[in-house]
């Protein structure tokens, strides 16, 4: 497309002065939009026109189009706005895919430069601010992410997250009245330091992953308890005997075995435990520091700090079953028994008609599970196992009305064995109650009777709330919290794995900042 500016004056860029006057003509070739999915190449005759004005410094200027491209552009406008789009949507190699089908294709790094070149949105002081940290290098490096919480936008990207760091940007953006964070005490001390007069917020689902990280504790100490769960019937109301018939096994379900305690074991990792645990709890008894016992006992801090914080080391030894790594064969097992008393011994086609009935492992394994059978009449049912520490975790963290009814037995039959339990699961639901209803202003008697019962694992999360009361009890009252902020931390995660190595802190920065 050819086409050339009117015979019209234009202004000069240094003075302003209008001029008509002709010094020369040049061409501008300027890539636009697609039409009719046809590449379009815009070929501007432009002139260069003499200054009038003698007194400014330009002598001839070339006239501009700023309705259709920039100075020295050599896109339009629209293109340029295009390829912005695609690029803060896809990144570079996927928007470069792109724009070869929109009949306008530029490099992946053409992309990444116009994404580079972008400004910076200037977006008002929020009222409300979100503070969270994100991964630029899992374990290694991480950022700091700012949102609005009222607006749900990105306002700032940090490239670390250090309490000196948040504090120079409160001071250099007044203004922020409220703060919602996690309990990281780095936060903290910026939002003290930078923003004194901001009411600090505890982020809700913090407290409560924090609780649950502390039931879970309380629970494995009590992991015996968990075998009444077995005294329920397994599917619902029907008995194992009655399941047993339906199965066509022959023998009756074995016994789950007892839970192997701390007493029991006596493997390397157990030996090895109880050495270090004494040895530690023995140094603390006499003063020493943590470091000071790190450097004498060549532990690492957090390994030390997990045995100071054990008051038997019970606490260690206990397999809870968090860990626990089910057989790809597991849910299998039963059609396996079924068919073997059946009469059909054949491995390969068993293999097959478990493989139709969803098995995606391999031969071998349904091989050598089948072994043991043939050295017994018949494929006896497989012992019923007590629930792991983390299902029993999420049943007493889980509201009694949501829960499956099933469940609700199960965990009806454990607490009633275990009175520590039955406590445990009552200041639980207290919390829970008070938390929904953001009835903050009951922390303190909560907090009061949690230390007036035998439960360490509590007194611990208790202890980390009151070194942080006061933004607990304004995230126990106030209605704001910091899910906008892992929402967008989420996101974070989606352009780093989709940018790949290119995810640089700058470029990471403008397609937080600047995306839709």
């Amino acid at each position: 497309m050819e086409a050339r500016t009117s015979p019209e004056s234009a202004p000069c860029p240094g003075c302003g002065t209008t001029s008509g006057r002709v010094h020369s003509r040049y061409d501008r070739q300027l890539s636009d939009t697609a039409t009719a999915g046809q590449e379009v190449l815009i070929r501007l005759r432009v002139r260069r026109l003499f200054c009038d004005n003698a007194e400014c410094a330009r002598k001839t200027f070339a006239e501009q189009v700023p309705e259709l491209a920039d100075r020295h552009a050599r896109r339009t406008t629209v293109l340029q706005r295009v390829l912005c789009a695609v690029g803060l949507a896809l990144g570079g190699r996927a928007g470069a895919r792109l724009t070869s089908h929109l009949a306008a294709s530029v490099s992946r790094m053409t992309l990444l430069r116009i994404l580079r070149d972008l400004p910076d949105p200037q977006w008002p002081t929020p009222r409300v601010l979100g503070v969270d940290d994100f991964a630029l290098r899992r374990g290694h490096d991480y950022g700091t992410l700012l949102v609005d919480v009222e607006s749900h936008r990105p306002v700032d990207v940090l490239t670390d997250r250090t309490a000196a760091t948040l504090a120079a940007w409160l001071r250099a953006h007044p203004g922020v009245e409220i703060v919602c964070r996690d309990r990281a005490s780095a936060y903290a001390e910026g939002t003290r330091e930078g923003a004194p007069d901001a009411f600090q917020v505890a982020d809700r689902w913090h407290m409560w992953n924090n609780l649950a990280a502390a039931v879970e504790r309380a629970v494995a100490r009590h992991q015996n308890s968990l075998t009444a769960a077995l005294t329920v019937p397994a599917d619902g109301g029907v008995d194992d005997e009655t399941h047993e018939d339906q199965l066509n096994l022959g023998a009756p379900p074995q016994p789950a075995p007892p839970a192997l305690t701390a007493a029991d074991r006596t493997d390397r990792w157990a030996v090895r435990a109880r050495q270090r645990h004494a040895a530690v709890r023995a140094l603390l008894a006499d003063g020493v520091a943590i470091n000071e016992i790190c450097r004498q006992l060549g532990l690492a801090r957090g390994t030390v700090r997990r045995f100071a914080r054990a008051d038997t080391v019970e606490e260690l030894l206990t397999r809870n079953g968090t860990g626990y790594r089910p057989s790809i064969l597991e849910p299998f097992k039963p059609y396996l028994h079924q068919r073997w008393n059946e009469g059909c011994t054949n491995a390969a086609g068993l293999f097959a008609e478990i493989t139709a009935r969803g098995y995606r492992g391999g031969q071998n394994v349904v091989r050598h599970y089948l072994r043991q059978f043939r050295v017994a009449p018949r494929a006896q049912r497989p012992p019923r196992k007590p629930p792991s520490v983390r299902r029993v975790v999420g049943w007493i963290m889980t509201d009694p009305q949501n829960m499956d009814a099933t469940d609700q037995q199960r965990l009806d039959a454990i607490l009633a064995a275990s009175t520590h339990l039955t406590v445990l699961a009552g200041h639980v639901r207290a919390f829970a109650a008070m938390m929904c209803a953001r009835r903050g202003q009951e922390l303190e008697a909560w907090m009061a009777a949690v230390d007036a019962d035998d439960q360490p694992a509590l007194h611990s999360f208790v202890r980390g709330l009151r070194k942080d009361q006061d933004a607990v009890t304004a995230g126990l009252t106030l209605p704001w919290s910091s899910g906008i902020v892992e929402g967008h931390v989420n996101r974070v995660k989606m352009l780093k794995r989709q940018m790949f190595g290119r995810a640089k802190p700058d470029l990471l920065r403008k397609r937080v900042l600047l995306a839709d």
